[in-house]
């Protein structure tokens, strides 16, 4: 898996997860959500992203990376 698709596996899960832990938990897990979305919308508007610093940390492979070493172009 590249780092582009752990990105939305692990925004999907918070979201899922501090939804389910403000409904189940208590209300301000709610504002975790929101942490979220504002997180999302800042990378949209800015192009960078916390997790993905992290993630690239981790020297997980971009997307194009892989399709690369795929098509034998690397």
């Amino acid at each position: 898996m590249c780092i582009e698709r752990y990105l939305r596996l692990i925004a999907g899960f918070f979201v899922l997860a501090s939804l389910a832990l403000g409904y189940w938990a208590h209300p301000a897990w709610f504002l975790f959500t929101a942490f979220v979305g504002l997180n999302l919308f800042q990378s949209a508007v800015t192009n960078w992203c916390p997790m993905m610093t992290f993630l690239k940390w981790m020297h997980l492979p971009a997307c194009s990376e892989l399709n690369n070493r795929r098509s034998g172009r690397i």
